[in-house]
């Protein structure tokens, strides 16, 4: 039930700051153009809100409100697999100006073409995957030219 409020609220803020209009996003990128803050503006109230959460309600807690443990991903340096997935991301935000969440908001609202981006947008983590599983594979195979199977 808190994780579909969450989404609804989500939505709702989307749809009110307008960022669920792609010629917004775009707009905020056009830093030569007819450039539009709002995007900014929505960034840092989000911000404003997350981080004191964050800070006082998650950060030094051990364990969920339900009881459950919480598990933080540990912090990782920057490789090459995640400039490459922030510069196709980058790519797709800002040439489609659909961001993955608000584009599953859209859905009702702007018909075939945010279904064709969600569409690509699958088939680019469907293909993320398997070239991640194909270079796993690749760099677990031995290295060492004595090794036979004889």
């Amino acid at each position: 039930m808190i994780a579909l409020l969450a989404g609804i609220l989500f939505g709702a803020g989307l749809a009110v700051s307008g960022m669920m209009q792609p010629e917004k996003v775009i707009g905020f990128l056009d830093i030569t153009g007819n450039w539009d803050a709002s995007l900014m503006l929505v960034m840092g109230g989000a911000l404003a809100v997350f981080t004191p959460g964050y800070h006082f309600l998650v950060r030094r807690r051990k364990n969920a409100f339900n009881g459950e443990q919480i598990q933080l991903p540990a912090p990782k340096g920057i490789d090459p697999q995640l400039m490459v997935g922030a510069l196709i991301f980058g790519s797709g935000w800002g040439l489609a100006g659909i961001c993955p969440g608000p584009a599953i908001a859209m859905t009702t609202l702007n018909g075939w073409p945010v279904f064709a981006f969600i569409a690509a947008m699958l088939s680019g983590m469907r293909l993320a995957g398997c070239w991640i599983r194909r270079c796993e594979g690749i760099q677990t195979i031995p290295t060492d030219a004595t090794t036979s199977s004889s």
